[in-house]
């Protein structure tokens, strides 16, 4: 899903690691917090985990029924 992604209106990069762990609602819950951006807009959140050999990316459709969080390599 997120290998050819052209959906999203906005994308955003986290700068320095995340713990990869987490799934779709420890992301959700970073995106709030921390960055204080709403993660059910039409919108990419990219993170990038301790090793920096792959990338999590997190996204919610339009209708908000629908969240993925994938890993990328």
């Amino acid at each position: 899903m997120l290998n050819d992604f052209t959906g999203a209106d906005q994308v955003y990069i986290a700068c320095g690691y995340t713990d990869l762990r987490k799934g779709i609602d420890g992301l959700a819950r970073l995106v709030q917090q921390q960055f204080e951006l709403d993660p059910f807009t039409n919108t990419l959140f990219l993170f990038c985990g301790r090793r920096r050999d792959r990338i999590k990316g997190l996204y919610w459709d339009r209708a908000r029924t629908n969240g993925r969080a994938q890993n990328l390599r």
